[in-house]
């Protein structure tokens, strides 16, 4: 019999559509024995459990969130960096007051763990030394923001003891991704009004190095989210994402930022045999050899391909490179100087520090001759000092100081037990992703302003409240109705507050830059009361007129925010005489 090429092809086609049948069973009857065996192969296959209502609006409300505020950001260009950093912490109060209140509607107990009671603390005595600040809208603003931060730690947390916190670190690494390729997209030739050409390539950041400082704080979890892929999509595409954030790293020439890769890769190595050992067969760790040669291609491909980027310098990545741990001249030798005003100003606030936001306001009196951070007008060139950790040790106290450090160190001290004992993979992953992001924030908080600012505080929390494993209970309050809607209250109240000043600049920006009118300059300040800038632009348009008395009163509540600026003082001076 003499069989034709058809039907050889469908004979073919037959045996091969059998053969994936009986593959398909194999699978399906390996499945099931493997669910009906407890090992940790059963765990990592198991479904989360059904999430109610409140759970899904908290989850969307992070992954959107974390998105948002990456993207958000106003043309409004006057306002340099508040142009960025207000509509973040908008987003930012938005989606914590919105968190909070969907995860105490449904809470029935507060369980408090070593962590919950550190951070607790450190968040009082923030509170407390706000009151004896000198600038209370500073103080305000710095105080909603690490309270934010602090209730997005907490919900992202209360998701992951609901089994999602898969998801949510999902789109928290996918956030950094986003703002990663809003970099490359200013760095190859996009001109928007959104980015700014000072400090490039910040792309929705406004700051190369605010822009590295995110990438890098996800970058352990991107790393777990890749290889963890269930797909060869899904794997393909975070690849690529890991391939972007990579490129838009180097692009950066955050030194802060390569530290802390660095601190993470060693962090990450150290642990990493463990986390092979108990992953076995969950993860394919041959994907890490392919996601390092990715990394080292898309950093490569960045430094090649011709930008629009305008170093001054012939080899800035080389140069960079070779004074990444260079003290003894440039910003090195300048954070060192700082540094140990900061400290002096320290011991003369030994109890509460000088109060959140107000380091600023305080750090003229302490700047020693040629201190780089303070400029000719008496005001810092910055509003906060090139670390988190000086930041919170002056603003705060000592006692605040250490007892956030001792927060981290129980952190880390939950994430080793984890890895030491839990046999779920899933767990496993997570502790080694949260030591990872641990060492990047201490490092790249030692060299610069991360906590401080919206974006990272909103991820950064969240991240480390997804990843972090279960803890022993050490107090539990009972919720009944009548506490519940109190601490409602006392949440809508305080995020009311923040949402509704961060709305307030907003606005005031957007008056100021669409009129040059004294009398929209005025509703402007009404709108933003604690904004120097808008009245120091008030008293210097009423001296030029010669209006002493609206000078006076400009320029007393310009004077009355930062004492030591001179500008102020000087325009009185001048109707004074």
């Amino acid at each position: 019999m003499v069989v034709g090429p058809s039907l050889r092809t469908d004979l073919h086609d037959a045996g091969r559509v059998t053969q994936c049948r009986r593959c398909r069973r194999a699978r399906q009857r390996v499945h099931s024995r493997v669910l009906q065996t407890d090992s940790p192969a059963r765990r990592a296959y198991a479904p989360p459990p059904p999430s109610s209502l409140s759970e899904r609006g908290t989850l969307l409300l992070l992954q959107v969130g974390a998105i948002a505020v990456v993207l958000a950001a106003v043309v409004y260009k006057q306002f340099e960096l508040d142009r960025f950093f207000v509509p973040k912490e908008l987003v930012l109060h938005m989606v914590a007051l919105l968190a909070a209140l969907i995860c105490l509607s449904r809470a029935r107990t507060l369980r408090l763990g070593r962590v919950d009671q550190l951070l607790g603390a450190f968040l009082a005595l923030g509170l407390l030394s706000a009151l004896f600040a000198t600038n209370w809208w500073l103080a305000g603003r710095a105080v909603a923001l690490s309270l934010s931060g602090a209730t997005c730690f907490w919900c992202a947390r209360s998701i992951s003891r609901a089994g999602r916190a898969r998801v949510l670190v999902a789109a928290l690494a996918l956030a950094g991704v986003i703002g990663a390729a809003t970099a490359l997209l200013q760095t190859y030739g996009l001109r928007i009004d959104l980015f700014s050409l000072n400090r490039a390539p910040g792309g929705t950041f406004g700051n190369r190095n605010f822009m590295a400082h995110l990438c890098v704080i996800v970058f352990p979890t991107l790393l777990v989210t890749t290889l963890r892929a269930e797909s060869r999509r899904a794997f393909g595409w975070w690849t690529f994402g890991l391939a972007v954030v990579s490129g838009a790293l180097v692009l950066s020439r955050s030194r802060a930022a390569w530290l802390a890769l660095i601190a993470c890769a060693i962090v990450l190595g150290a642990f990493a045999l463990m986390v092979v050992r108990r992953t076995r067969g969950m993860i394919r760790w041959r994907r890490l050899v392919v996601l390092v040669l990715v990394a080292a291609v898309g950093a490569g491909v960045a430094l090649v391909l011709p930008n629009t980027l305008n170093w001054k310098s012939d080899s800035p990545y080389l140069e960079t490179a070779r004074s990444v741990v260079n003290y003894r001249e440039g910003s090195g030798r300048g954070r060192l100087v700082q540094y140990k005003n900061t400290a002096r100003m320290s011991l003369h606030h030994p109890l509460l520090g000088v109060g959140p936001g107000n380091w600023a306001v305080d750090y003229p009196k302490f700047a020693s001759s040629g201190d780089p951070s303070l400029m000719d007008d008496g005001m810092t060139a910055n509003p906060w000092p090139s670390s988190d950790w000086m930041t919170f040790l002056s603003e705060r106290g000592p006692i605040a100081f250490v007892l956030l450090a001792l927060a981290v160190v129980a952190l880390v001290v939950d994430a080793v037990r984890a890895l030491r004992e839990t046999s779920a993979p899933e767990q496993t992953l997570h502790a080694w992703a949260l030591l990872g992001t641990l060492a990047v924030l201490l490092v790249v908080g030692t060299f610069d302003a991360v906590l401080l600012l919206p974006a990272p505080a909103l991820v950064g929390w969240a991240l480390l409240g997804a990843l972090s494993p279960p803890a022993r209970d050490r107090i539990v309050v009972e919720l009944p109705l009548s506490r519940r809607f109190a601490a409602m209250a006392l949440v809508a109240i305080l995020g009311g507050l923040a949402v509704t000043r961060s709305v307030g600049q907003v606005a005031a920006m957007g008056v100021v830059e669409s009129t040059t009118r004294s009398s929209g300059v005025e509703r402007a300040a009404a709108l933003d009361p604690g904004s120097y800038r808008i009245h120091l632009r008030l008293a210097e348009a009423y001296a030029r007129r010669g209006s002493c008395k609206n000078v006076r009163i400009h320029a007393g509540a310009a004077r009355a925010l930062y004492p030591n600026a001179s500008v102020p003082k000087r325009l009185l001076s001048r109707c004074a005489r």
